[in-house]
């Protein structure tokens, strides 16, 4: 199973980037999708979530609005629009995968079981 993670790079506050994650090596469509980030010194924290057909989604409260989830099945493929970017937005982003999406949806690391190798994405002030 890999997840490969693109789109990242160095941007201004305001602007906006689109992360792609390209799965292979399992049926992606049986699967929930998650991002994660993690700053430097901080721990890796939850920031969207999606369930395995795309009808619902999950945000942390800090990007809420600003950042959207969705997933092209027939592709593979898991996407992370991100909007409005501000500097605090800087980190490295994870995808993931998870097999069970029962309510709360999941957020906490352990609960997945595959991860892409991280995407840059760096907001300039």
């Amino acid at each position: 199973v890999q997840l490969q993670a693109s789109g990242g790079g160095l941007v201004q506050a305001g602007d906006s980037l689109r992360l792609s994650c390209a799965t292979s090596g399992r049926t992606f469509s049986r699967y929930g999708m998650g991002w994660f980030r993690q700053a430097p010194g901080k721990e890796r924290e939850f920031v969207a979530g999606i369930t395995w057909s795309g009808g619902r989604t999950y945000y942390a409260d800090s990007v809420k609005g600003r950042f959207t989830i969705s997933r092209d099945n027939a592709k593979n493929t898991v996407y992370l629009q991100l909007n409005s970017l501000k500097p605090e937005d800087t980190a490295v982003y994870y995808c993931a995968s998870v097999l069970s999406t029962i309510l709360p949806f999941p957020q906490r690391t352990q609960e997945y079981d595959y991860w892409g190798q991280g995407t840059q994405v760096t907001v300039s002030s």
